[in-house]
């Protein structure tokens, strides 16, 4: 009884984590959202609260770190429980680190329509990356709310695409600012811009390598098979 006792404590307490770890990754999608409106169309007042809005991102990082914490000390998981706890540890912590790249969107979009250096189409530049990064983070949030390692498999292909993309990107700016130099302040802006939204796509990949982690009990980081497209070998 004490056994059964424990165990829906702990199953109740990690739910409320993985419900707040949900609460966070809808936030941040809102964040990366608001921050391309915000290099589209300059917005300044929604840029300032996409700045302001990760701080409220930081302080739920830090909630959910010591809820974890809590909850390791309090109910001493086994291993396969206490692998998922690690997981969602290294999810909230990507999770941060995408709000960080959203506000750091926010910013150059201000000071990108501030100046009024808007020489190239920066926008049209970033938009397919943007979209394609923005449906790799949803399908990644979706995929860790079911544990479904068959769509994080599918997703940490997708990262390649976005990594060609990028490189696609920045070929094509130095190009603009090799024959305009009128150019340069704004495309320098768009890389940084181009550069944040890669950096969301490699987050949204850390996520679905960290589902097939808590289901399968593979650590596929790193690995060239799935780099490759290979997926994982079952028995």
């Amino acid at each position: 009884m004490i056994g059964e006792h424990s165990s829906k404590a702990y199953d109740h307490d990690l739910e409320a984590i993985r419900s707040k770890v949900l609460l966070m990754g809808g936030m941040v999608e809102t964040q990366f959202l608001d921050a391309m409106t915000c290099f589209r169309i300059g917005n300044q007042e929604r840029a300032e609260r996409v700045i302001r809005e990760d701080d409220a991102v930081n302080q739920l990082e830090v909630q959910l770190d010591d809820q974890c914490s809590h909850l390791i000390v309090r109910r001493q998981p086994a291993a396969n429980d206490l692998r998922t706890i690690m997981a969602t540890i290294k999810v909230i912590t990507d999770l941060e680190r995408i709000g960080d790249e959203a506000a750091k969107i926010a910013r150059t979009a201000k000071s990108l329509h501030s100046r009024g250096a808007v020489t190239v189409n920066h926008y049209e530049m970033v938009r397919n990356i943007a979209t394609a990064t923005s449906d790799m983070l949803h399908d990644a949030l979706d995929a860790f709310a079911r544990n479904d390692h068959t769509q994080a498999l599918a997703l940490i292909a997708q990262d390649a695409i976005i990594d060609h993309e990028f490189r696609t990107i920045m070929r094509n700016l130095i190009t603009f600012m090799m024959e305009d130099p009128r150019t340069i302040s704004a495309a320098l802006d768009t890389m940084w811009v181009a550069k944040a939204i890669e950096r969301i796509g490699d987050h949204a990949k850390n996520i679905a390598e960290y589902v097939i982690y808590v289901v399968e009990g593979i650590d596929i980081r790193h690995s060239r098979a799935v780099a490759a497209g290979e997926g994982i070998k079952e028995d």
